[in-house]
């Protein structure tokens, strides 16, 4: 009897693991570092701070060196370390000076997306 409640506690907490360990998404925003968003997040105009975000500023030594975050649907996610090497590459190359869309895939855990896969989003031309 004993082993069987073992087995279930045990089968319990391994699928209470998994489960803790969130769900994967697709979320698209905006770009900002850690040091930018910090000082103005509880601005009220922290959407359109976001928004037009300079390049330049994100990729400022003190700035990069925090990190960064991506600010959607009124929602501020940081990126795993994972994340923060793939916006700085692309903050390095993209011709966007401000307000850098992005596109991010990865596991939300809390207010942390760990990213697979982040690309810049383009408005569409017609």
């Amino acid at each position: 009897m004993n082993r069987k409640i073992l087995a279930i506690t045990l089968s319990l907490a391994f699928a209470a693991m998994l489960y803790a360990q969130g769900k994967s998404v697709t979320v698209t925003g905006n770009l900002i570092d850690n040091a930018c968003a910090s000082h103005h997040v509880n601005d009220k105009d922290f959407g359109d701070r976001v928004a037009n975000h300079t390049t330049s500023c994100a990729l400022m030594p003190t700035c990069k060196a925090s990190g960064y975050a991506l600010y959607s649907g009124g929602k501020l996610y940081k990126l795993d370390e994972a994340g923060n090497k793939l916006a700085a590459d692309l903050l390095e190359g993209t011709a966007t000076e401000k307000g850098v869309r992005v596109s991010v895939e990865g596991t939300v855990t809390g207010d942390t997306i760990a990213v697979t896969k982040l690309s810049e989003v383009t408005a569409a031309t017609n």
